[in-house]
């Protein structure tokens, strides 16, 4: 078929590893050809080195960020501490200081979300393109240009608030609680005499017209409330930055021979692929239409015979599968040969094939046979 063709020169995975299949491109180096590019290998490693270089900086950029962050909740802290046991100190100041550690821990996990999505390019990079040529056959995942490029082209956080919060408060931020909470409890009950009683606690601990009971009640619900968060947000493990166990089912208590058994991908990183989809276009301009998608968007296309029920008159229907990232391109296209032309996108679960993922078999299909 047609389709096969233009998918089978145009496939985004091949060239860049592999030598050139042709006798007469083996006197020059290969050539990588993809949605108009040609790029020899030596061209697409360049670039892919500069990229490399890029996303590392940017992620070392927001990695200082995280830090800067946690420099200021440690020197607010020391400055609060001190101030509450001056001889004229209230300890209401740390309950101020602990409220502002909390916008800190926020604005760190936000900064934080923001450095996983870098690291997670980069780390496609590291185990799909650099530790794919040290390991023969040379082939990289045959998801990881379609999750790369889906991240360039719509970029979102890999990971969840929830997550980047617990992790970060499980890092530093708890530490820093635990000092002011000893702090608080320290100025309570200490200084600057030790306490006779129960009610000279309520007293010292009361703030204003706020009882000391309900100061006391606040800060253990809070304090329980963030060791709740700490052990909640703990299994939450899509991180890509941080050194994590290198199995799932190693995490989750699944025996690795087990894991082993089932087939299981041993490598820690998500695969994300473009949203795919499959166009219908009823057209009586089938052939120019379908002879842009071949040349230009590099896509399959096959043509089907349809008749409208309403006019009963006979139509081409064309049958283009392809990504989220190429519908503007494949309208733009149509439109420009017949404005009359009916277009339906329909999303598809799964395509396999040229130009898409591998056709292979499903360890449930193995199973089976």
């Amino acid at each position: 078929m047609d389709e096969t063709t233009a998918n089978e020169k145009n496939s985004p995975l091949q060239s860049p590893f592999e030598p050139a299949a042709s006798s007469s491109e083996t006197a020059s180096e290969a050539v990588w050809t993809y949605r108009g590019y040609r790029l020899k290998a030596s061209e697409f490693t360049t670039a892919m080195v500069h990229f490399f270089r890029a996303e590392i900086q940017r992620a070392n950029v927001w990695r200082q960020r995280l830090d800067t962050t946690t420099n200021w909740a440690v020197i607010t802290t020391g400055a609060a501490i001190a101030l509450a046991f001056d001889p004229d100190g209230f300890h209401g100041v740390i309950i101020l200081n602990t409220l502002l550690i909390t916008l800190f821990l926020y604005i760190e996990a936000r900064r934080y979300r923001y450095y996983e999505l870098w690291s997670y390019r980069v780390r496609l990079m590291e185990t799909d393109f650099y530790a794919a040529m040290l390991v023969p056959p040379f082939h990289p995942a045959p998801d990881w240009a379609e999750s790369l490029a889906e991240n360039l082209l719509h970029p979102d956080f890999p990971i969840s608030v929830w997550e980047a919060v617990g992790r970060r408060l499980r890092r530093n931020y708890l530490w820093i609680y635990l000092i002011l909470g000893v702090s608080w409890l320290a100025k309570l009950t200490m200084y600057p005499t030790m306490i006779q009683s129960w009610d000279e606690l309520m007293q010292r601990a009361a703030i204003g017209s706020i009882p000391g009971i309900i100061v006391l009640t606040g800060g253990v619900l809070f304090y329980a409330l963030i060791f709740l968060v700490s052990l909640v947000t703990a299994p939450l493990q899509q991180a890509t930055g941080e050194v994590l166990p290198r199995y799932f089912e190693e995490a989750r208590g699944v025996p690795l021979s087990r894991a082993a058994s089932e087939d299981r991908k041993p490598w820690f990183r998500r695969s994300r692929r473009r949203k795919q989809l499959v166009a219908l276009i009823i057209t009586d301009q089938a052939e120019a239409i379908a002879e842009i998608i071949l040349k230009e968007m590099r896509r399959g296309v096959t043509a089907m015979s349809g008749t409208g029920m309403y006019t009963g008159k006979e139509h081409r229907i064309l049958l283009c599968a392809l990504t989220v990232t190429e519908i503007n391109q494949l309208k733009t296209s149509v439109r420009k040969v017949d404005q009359k032309a009916f277009v339906m996108v329909i999303p598809a679960q799964e395509i396999l094939g040229k130009g898409f993922l591998p056709l292979e078999e499903s360890p449930e299909d193995r199973k089976g046979g």
